[in-house]
């Protein structure tokens, strides 16, 4: 009798977690349908209307959903958390349209909540439906590379809406452009967004660069599992490797970590630049929020767009050296890597905790054997030396040509800061990039080559790769036969992966450079060569050809930023990787070099 109550309750949460889905599908589809293509105002209140109802159906559901999880289903709190609060904002938006209540400019009747309260419960309905991927059999490289490719699609659809620009009219090879440069957080536009782009058209983009940035599957993965209480151990094994996760059991708290730590640091972010904008850039207090809202996910995800003509570069904010200073910040942290960063976190809490336990209570300071990892401590050290040498390199190079409109020093050593970080994979500038000296150019292309950190959302080669490489020639000269570092062995496999890895950018640089040099050959071969490294490495960084490529070779780009954001050598491993084990072994030989 309990059982047979029990798989009742059970199918009656199935039924209304399929109401809900279908129902927030609609009306997600209906309000889309209103901001990106109605311009009949009679049409455009007849949605609201429709919207207005069935917002209120889908918070009874969701209300009927959290009373039969808290009485009659045993769940974990986690899950109950969730669902009161969702459930509770539908209550709230509710009353509030039943008896018009507001607080102070607030005014919880206009239309943004209700599309809020839908997208969030189109969104964990979808991430709940995502788990159910391992019913089928699914290489996880090829789904991360299916959901990136789903996601282009849908940002180049909603791109192409009349309301997302301002003239309504965008090709769908320029929006395709838009949508992958935006989803792969490269940066590069054939359009100024702040003048192309309607507020509709710079909000889907900055919703592509956080699900871009984050990872679609990270994204989904985090919410399903909050709103469902758990992972199947299928689940558990497909996110370990997306991840590169060690331990099967550590995936939540690695997707918890990522996911707080990007939201952490983007609205410290916004908070920062919002306080260090000038009045007088804005004509109201919500333009502002916006600015710096997009300003710093832009930012953290090294994407590199912009609400503002120009960029940093617009004469409004081109001498503002704090907010270079934030988005340099956001920029770089945002570039090492979420396990880095929360391997680093750790550290300096156990350091700083260790030092005021001491002074407080007298207590010795207790180490770890292995407090920050190895991987940790060459991407730390490689970015610090990357950052500090381009840096000093910089100032040097440009002191007399584009720093002189700089006039204090400090403005100059920041410039040049900003420089030796924006390259590897932001796309923000604060100089006329066009106007550098040839030396700084070439340091342009050996910064967006080496790019960011592993696991971040940056491009390039990779600075472990980089380092592992660069010192594996020193050992070698040496007459080493393994490459030694912090007294640790780096086994041989990495230094072939990293080695491989170095060989396949230049193969997929070079292919892309050989085509552009065909579609359009009359840009230059230094104009093209720099495009085609700064797709690769997802860079965002241009001499200013963007626009003027034709359709083919906006097309090659496009090629070049979706590889260069899920790694050639990832597809690579994924479509060709052999599984069958062989149980012997060849003789082994040497080949003279």
């Amino acid at each position: 009798m309990v059982k047979s109550i029990n798989n009742n309750l059970t199918q009656i949460l199935k039924i209304t977690d399929q109401c809900l889905l279908y129902l927030s599908l609609g009306c997600s589809v209906a309000i889309l349908f209103n901001l990106g293509y109605n311009t009949n105002l009679e049409a455009i209140l007849l949605v609201d209307h429709f919207l207005r109802y069935t917002f209120f159906l889908i918070g009874i559901l969701h209300i009927a959903r959290l009373v039969l999880i808290l009485f009659f289903v045993k769940k974990r709190k986690l899950i109950q958390y969730g669902e009161i609060f969702l459930s509770l904002y539908f209550l709230f938006i509710m009353l509030s349209n039943v008896f018009g209540l507001s607080a102070g400019h607030l005014h919880f009747l206009q239309a943004e909540w209700i599309y809020f309260g839908v997208f969030a419960t189109l969104l964990i309905a979808v991430s709940k439906v995502s788990l159910f991927f391992d019913d089928f059999y699914f290489n996880p490289t090829i789904l991360f590379v299916i959901s990136f490719l789903m996601l282009i699609l849908i940002g180049t659809l909603l791109l192409v809406l009349p309301n997302s620009t301002t003239d309504g009219n965008l090709s769908f090879v320029n929006a395709l452009f838009t949508a992958t440069s935006a989803v792969c957080v490269t940066g590069l536009t054939v359009f100024d967004v702040s003048v192309k782009f309607t507020q509709f058209g710079q909000t889907v983009i900055l919703v592509l660069i956080q699900l871009g940035g984050l990872g679609i599957m990270t994204f989904t993965g985090f919410f399903g599992y909050f709103f469902t209480g758990g992972f199947s151990y299928k689940n558990q094994l497909m996110y370990t490797e997306l991840l590169s996760e060690d331990k099967i059991g550590s995936v939540m708290k690695t997707l918890s970590k990522i996911v707080f730590i990007t939201l952490l640091f983007e609205a410290i972010g916004a908070l920062f630049i919002f306080f260090n904008l000038p009045s007088n850039v804005f004509s109201s207090y919500g333009e502002r929020v916006y600015f710096s809202v997009f300003h710093a996910i832009s930012a953290f995800c090294n994407a590199g767009f912009s609400t503002i003509q120009d960029g940093l570069y617009n004469p409004l904010l081109r001498f503002n050296y704090n907010i270079h200073l934030i988005i340099a910040v956001l920029i770089i942290f945002g570039g090492l890597g979420f396990n880095i960063m929360a391997n680093t976190y750790a550290y300096f809490k156990r350091r700083i905790t260790g030092l005021y336990r001491k002074i407080r209570y007298n207590e010795p300071v207790k180490f770890l054997a292995q407090e920050l990892t190895f991987t940790s401590r060459i991407i730390l050290y490689t970015t610090a030396f990357l950052l500090t040498g381009a840096t000093i390199l910089f100032f040097i190079l440009e002191y007399n040509n584009i720093l002189q409109e700089h006039k204090t020093l400090w403005g100059k050593i920041v410039t040049s800061f900003f420089l030796s970080a924006t390259p590897r994979s932001a796309g923000f500038s604060t100089v006329n990039i066009q106007g550098l000296a040839s030396p700084s150019i070439l340091l342009l292309f050996f910064l967006m080559w080496v790019g960011a950190s592993p696991g971040s959302n940056g491009g390039g080669i990779k600075t472990t790769t980089f380092a592992i490489s660069f010192l594996n020639i020193f050992s070698i000269a040496r007459g080493k036969e393994n490459l030694e570092l912090f007294k640790r062995r780096i086994t041989k496999d990495t230094s072939i992966r990293a080695l491989a890895v170095i060989i396949l950018s230049f193969i997929i640089i070079g292919t892309v450079l050989f085509l552009l040099s065909i579609t359009d050959s009359e840009k230059g071969f230094r104009a093209l060569a720099f495009e085609s490294l700064s797709a690769f490495a997802i860079s965002g960084l241009s001499l200013g050809i963007t626009p003027e490529l034709s359709e083919s070779g906006k097309i090659i780009l496009v090629f070049a930023m979706f590889i260069g954001r899920i790694g050639a050598l990832t597809l690579l491993i994924a479509f060709v990787k052999n599984t069958k084990i062989k149980a012997y072994r060849y003789p082994s030989d040497t080949v003279q070099l």
